[in-house]
């Protein structure tokens, strides 16, 4: 079994210890959002955390996405849980990452207004994001994978048909013909930085989820790393944020 998964309770001083890291992770990742533009007061979450009922587990059972319009139009959604301290202590900010997506082309009715995020809860920024995060805590981070390969990923995720949020929103030209979404994950890289230094254990990288057109999906799949790094680097001269960019293939 891992550390994590028999641990003896900690002590009253080491639940305070872990508190004032909690709250200072969330301080800190408030700062750097707060560089990035406007961050929402309130974050979108689960009425019951999903790990009490068989999802995957965080470092705590806080499972949060921040909302930050930029003033350019663009929103962020970003996870907000996945590098907190974890429970029971460790030399780790949690899985020593978050992941976020932006779209600078969101309809209104689906961005919503300041102050007001539930029409986010049912769009397709939550749906992708939330499930990618899912598949990042079941493998405790990508961290160490994302240093393998140059800080650059792909992923497809299948049966998207089936999230009505992502079947209804997301232009068709994104999704394949047997029904998979493509993203990459950890570029390009945005026009911010992606590391905060200043958690309160350890660094955390802020890594980037981009989606994918079918064509540039297919190139994908049909290449290597260089195929995805040579992808990343032309989206990084187009506007990739936008649902209604061409695609490159």
């Amino acid at each position: 079994m891992s550390p994590r998964e028999a641990a003896p309770a900690p002590s009253a001083a080491a639940q305070a210890s872990g508190t004032d890291a909690l709250d200072a992770s969330f301080a800190a990742r408030s700062r750097f959002w707060s560089r990035v533009g406007t961050v929402e007061s309130d974050v979108l979450t689960h009425l019951i955390s999903p790990q009490f009922t068989g999802g995957p587990a965080w470092p705590t059972t806080r499972q949060a996405y921040r909302i930050v319009r930029r003033a350019d139009g663009t929103l962020v959604l970003a996870t907000d849980g996945l590098s907190d301290p974890f429970d029971d202590g460790g030399d780790t900010n949690g899985y020593g990452m978050e992941i976020f997506v932006q779209c600078a082309d969101l309809p209104p009715e689906q961005a919503g207004t300041p102050g007001e995020i539930t029409a986010l809860r049912d769009g397709w920024m939550f749906a992708l994001l939330s499930h990618i995060a899912g598949i990042v805590a079941t493998n405790e981070g990508i961290v160490p994978m994302l240093d393998r390969y140059d800080g650059l990923l792909s992923m497809e995720l299948p049966g998207v048909s089936q999230s009505h949020p992502i079947a209804s929103q997301v232009p068709s030209r994104f999704v394949t013909a047997d029904d998979a979404l493509g993203v990459l994950i950890g570029g390009p890289a945005p026009d911010f930085p992606t590391m905060i230094n200043d958690m309160p254990v350890s660094p955390v990288r802020m890594v980037p989820i981009v989606l994918l057109t079918a064509g540039e999906l297919g190139e994908v799949r049909a290449g290597d790393q260089t195929t995805r790094v040579t992808l990343a680097e032309a989206l990084a001269k187009q506007p990739y944020t936008h649902l209604k960019r061409d695609s490159l293939v």
